[in-house]
C-alpha cells in the first residue's frame, strides 16, 4: 500500500503531462507556499491568477468558516435563495458598468465559457464564433473549440464547427469574416498563455463596432486578467471598451472553484424560457465559494491599491534586466519573461525552484516564464527575487 503523499499522487490521480513538477505543498500563507520540509517558496504563480489577495487571508478564512455552519449545498444553481450567492452578485454588478447586471455564476471559468456560448447562440439564433490564435479558454467542449492549435486539439476533433480564428490587433482580417453567421465574438484582452499579449484599443474598437452592426454579442474572457491582476479591476477598463458578457474565473471564488458570466439581465432571461432551465448547473455558485469570493473581493476593494499593482509591474520589468532576458511583457502583475530558448527557461525554473522561488512557462510561448504573484507582493520581495532571478541566470550561461 502506498503511503508517500507523492507515490499516491503519481499512481491514483490521473496526470496530465509526463513530469509534472510533484511539489507537495503542506501549506501557504500570504505570499509562500511551504512544502512538506517546511521549505518556503515566494509563489510567482498564485495558482494561474487564482490567489490575488494572497493565501489564506483571514478574511476569505473567516467568511468561509461562518458559511460552512450555515450550510453547503442545498438545490441546483437557481431555484432557491441562497443569500451568499445574492450578495456576491450585487457585490459584482456594483463594480461593474450598468449594462453588465446580471450574474450567472458556474463552478469554472472553462463552464462560463461553454454558457457565454451558448447564450451568445440563444440571443442571436446564429452559431458561429470567431475566436483569436494561441488563446486558452479552457479544456471543455466549447472552449477547446476555441483554441486554434493542433497540437491540444486534433486528438479530440470533431470539435465545434463555424470557428473562425483571428490574429490579436490584427484588423485587416476581419473583412474576411462571415459576420451573417457569427453568434459571438470570444476575446482575451491579454493573451496570458501566449506570452501576455495585449490588445490594441484600436482592434478592440473595430471588434465593437462590427458587433453591434451585425448583431453579434461580444465576449471578454477575463478569468486570469480579472480582478485586479492587470492594475484595473478589470482589464477592459484600461480601454474603456464595454462587452456584451463578462467571463469570469479563477480569482473570482478567493481561492475556491468558481466561475460566472455577466451580461444584461434582457440578455440573460433568455435562459428562463423556450425552453426552461435553458442552462442549468448543479455546483455552480455553491455558497461556500460565494463566501469566499465576496470576502476576498471586499480585501482586494479595502486594502490592495490598484496603482501599487502597476508600479509593482514597473519595478519587475525595471529589475529584469540581463543579455539573456530579451523583453518583458504584460501589464501590472500579468508578466511574462522571454529568454533565449524555452530549454532555458526550463533550466531557470528548475533552479528558481531549488532556490524558493515558484514559476513556470506559458502554453503557446514555451521561450517564457511567467511573473504572476499574489498582488500583495512586497517591493522588497519583488527586488529579492528578481536578484536571484539574475544570479541563475549568469549560471545558465556560464555553463
Amino acid at each position: 500500500m502506498l503511503s508517500n503523499p507523492k507515490s499516491q499522487f503519481l499512481q491514483y490521480l490521473a496526470q496530465t503531462s509526463p513530469e509534472p513538477m510533484a511539489l507537495e505543498i503542506a501549506s501557504a500563507n500570504g505570499n509562500y507556499l511551504y512544502d512538506s520540509t517546511g521549505k518556503a517558496y515566494l509563489d510567482l504563480i498564485a495558482g494561474i491568477s487564482v490567489c490575488n489577495i494572497g493565501h489564506q487571508h483571514p478574511q476569505v478564512i473567516s467568511a468561509v468558516e461562518e458559511q460552512l455552519h450555515k450550510h453547503l449545498h442545498v438545490m441546483v444553481y437557481g431555484e432557491v435563495v441562497q443569500s451568499k450567492q445574492s450578495e456576491y452578485g450585487k457585490s459584482l454588478v456594483d463594480i461593474l458598468p450598468e449594462s453588465l447586471n446580471n450574474v450567472y455564476f458556474t463552478n469554472s471559468g472553462a463552464e462560463a465559457i461553454d454558457a457565454a456560448m451558448k447564450l451568445a447562440k440563444r440571443v442571436t439564433g446564429k452559431w458561429g464564433f470567431v475566436a483569436q490564435t494561441q488563446a486558452y479558454h479552457g479544456s471543455t467542449q466549447g472552449p477547446l473549440s476555441l483554441m486554434s492549435d493542433a497540437y491540444f486539439t486534433d486528438p479530440y476533433k470533431p470539435l465545434l464547427g463555424s470557428v473562425y480564428f483571428i490574429n490579436q490587433n490584427d484588423t485587416n482580417s476581419l473583412a474576411n469574416i462571415p459576420w451573417e453567421k457569427i453568434a459571438g465574438v470570444v476575446v482575451e484582452l491579454i493573451q496570458a498563455e501566449k506570452g501576455t499579449t495585449e490588445a490594441s484599443v484600436s482592434f478592440l474598437s473595430k471588434l465593437r463596432t462590427l458587433c453591434d452592426e451585425h448583431c453579434v454579442l461580444l465576449i471578454f474572457d477575463e478569468i486570469q486578467t480579472g480582478f485586479g491582476r492587470t492594475g484595473a479591476l478589470f482589464a477592459f477598463q484600461h480601454y474603456q471598451i464595454i462587452p456584451d458578457i463578462l467571463v469570469l474565473g479563477k480569482a473570482l471564488g478567493g481561492g475556491l472553484p468558481m466561475g460566472a458570466m455577466v451580461a444584461g439581465k434582457h440578455l440573460m432571461q433568455q435562459f428562463s424560457y423556450n425552453p426552461v432551465l435553458g442552462h442549468i448547473t448543479t455546483f455552480g455558485g455553491h455558497p461556500l465559494s460565494a463566501a469566499a469570493g465576496n470576502a476576498a473581493l471586499n480585501v482586494l476593494l479595502s486594502e490592495i491599491n490598484l496603482v501599487d499593482v502597476q508600479q509593482k509591474g514597473s519595478l519587475f520589468k525595471q529589475l529584469l534586466n540581463h543579455p539573456e532576458i530579451h523583453s518583458v511583457d504584460g501589464i501590472g502583475l500579468l508578466l511574462s519573461v522571454k529568454l533565449s530558448s524555452s530549454e532555458k527557461v526550463i533550466q531557470l525554473i528548475r533552479k528558481l525552484l531549488n532556490r524558493g522561488i515558484f514559476t513556470d512557462w506559458f502554453l503557446f510561448a514555451a521561450d517564457r516564464f511567467r511573473i504572476c504573484p499574489p498582488l500583495t507582493i512586497t517591493e522588497e520581495e519583488i527586488r529579492n527575487c528578481c536578484q536571484v532571478i539574475l544570479e541563475e541566470l549568469n549560471f545558465i550561461n556560464a555553463n
